[in-house]
This record gives structure tokens, sequence and C-alpha cells, in this order.
């Protein structure tokens, strides 16, 4: 599943940094609305494995096109 161009796109491109965005806004909002520790964690530890996916998909995405790229010749 992982081996296909267009769905790493829609990994790194569309769906994690959508999901980070939306952990972020719901961390803040825990942050404002009183529940600092667990808005803390959420901030930073949830938003940022989405970050880091969408990061690693888009990695994996280049090195999946280069190889059929190569392996065209």
């Amino acid at each position: 599943m992982l081996k296909k161009p267009e769905t790493l796109f829609v990994l790194g491109y569309m769906l994690l940094p959508l999901l980070a965005l939306l952990s972020a806004i719901v961390g803040l909002t825990m942050i404002l609305g009183g529940n600092k520790i667990m808005g803390a964690i959420v901030l930073v530890v949830i938003t940022q494995v989405f970050a880091f996916g969408a990061v690693f998909a888009l990695r994996k995405r280049r090195t999946v096109l280069l190889e059929e790229h190569d392996g065209g010749r």
C-alpha cells in the first residue's frame, strides 16, 4: 500500500497535514479551556507525529518515483 506514489501523495500532502492542523487546534483549545497538561501533550506529541508522518510520506514518495523512473530505462 505504501509503494504507490498516489497513496503517498494523499497521505503527505492532504491527510496527515490536515490531521496535524486539527490536532493543533484541539491542543490549543484544550490549553485555553484550562486543561493545560493534556493540551500541551496533544499540541507537542500528537501534532508532531502527524507532521513527521507527512514528511516521511513525502520522502518515501520521492524515492518510489525515482525507483520507477530509473527502473524504466
